[in-house]
């Protein structure tokens, strides 16, 4: 739902929200107040109003996402409609892509074990201190 037309500006823990970088309003005002969402290049507050044109930049987990606010919604839509809110640069979209592929890379030469260990191998985890692989 966009915005009347008498109202240019939301809260900026709501856009976030409607924009789907957070499951909940609680979820971005937690982000916000420490300091993982940039308004402009500074920090911002909850309550701060956003409108079509400003910069945000949102650290969420590993990933740093710089957009620009292209409208203004009050209500949580469908995936395809909170993507029309905001156009992400390139050069954001493409660090994060490079980042996801290098930890990916990382990540392809573990094997999760297919069974439970036996007791010969519990013995041996037990005797490295690891007791949080059992």
């Amino acid at each position: 739902m966009e915005v009347p037309s008498g109202a240019a500006e939301v809260r900026l823990d709501i856009w976030l929200w409607a924009a789907r970088f957070f499951k909940t309003r609680s979820l971005a005002k937690q982000a916000i107040e420490t300091g993982k969402v940039e308004v402009g290049g500074q920090r911002a507050k909850a309550s701060r109003n956003v409108k079509a044109g400003d910069a945000v930049t949102v650290l969420r987990g590993e990933e740093s996402f710089v957009i620009e606010v292209a409208a203004i919604s009050l209500k949580r839509g469908s995936a395809a409609v909170a993507q029309t809110l905001y156009r992400e640069s390139d050069e954001s979209r493409l660090a994060r892509e490079t980042r996801r592929a290098e930890l990916s890379a990382a990540r392809a030469g573990y094997q999760a074990p297919q069974t439970k260990p036996d007791k010969r191998a519990r013995k041996l985890i037990r005797a490295l201190g690891d007791i949080d692989a059992l």
